[in-house]
């Protein structure tokens, strides 16, 4: 019950940014005019390792081609490699895969599920904007090790939740 309470709060946090993002509003760093839950934020490492334990709350905001937003809740990955970090997405073809090969950006959250006695909701996590890699070399070695038709892009840029 608590996973799904902590789902339900990560897409009511997501979903109004995603919404103002046809109008060309920067819903990434404007989504909230404060960082409430700054204290809780994850990056680097910590939140390397937060996502690859494949618990907590996942979603990856893309565009549509008509400008609308698109949110898909599937379990993501970070690498690192040469001191950066990497999303890995394992996608089937869909309209979120669509939206990044034609665009090559998107926004993706993860919010870690509450401790026991803390919160009742999930503050732990991070906001992750990434995009497309540009060095083919890259590329091929974040795929070394990766299962056939993974797609990797570069973390531009994390903010905390809400």
């Amino acid at each position: 019950m608590k996973k799904l309470i902590a789902l339900l709060l990560c897409l009511l946090m997501v979903l109004p940014a995603a919404a103002l993002a046809e109008n060309a509003v920067d819903t990434f760093t404007s989504a909230s005019v404060a960082n409430f839950y700054g204290d809780y934020g994850l990056a680097g490492d910590a939140l390397m390792e937060a996502v690859n334990s494949q618990s907590g709350c996942y979603i990856v905001c893309t565009t549509n081609p008509d400008g609308s937003p698109n949110a898909g809740y599937f379990i993501f990955a970070i690498k690192k490699l040469d001191d950066k970090y990497y999303l890995q997405l394992g996608l089937a073809p869909n309209q979120s895969q669509m939206n990044l090969n034609a665009n090559g950006e998107g926004l993706a959250v993860y919010a870690a599920n509450p401790v026991e006695g803390a919160k009742p909701y999930a503050v732990s996590g991070a906001r992750i904007r990434f995009a497309a890699i540009a060095d083919q070399a890259v590329i091929d070695a974040l795929m070394a090790d990766a299962r056939q038709g993974a797609m990797f892009f570069e973390i531009v840029e994390v903010q905390p939740l809400g």
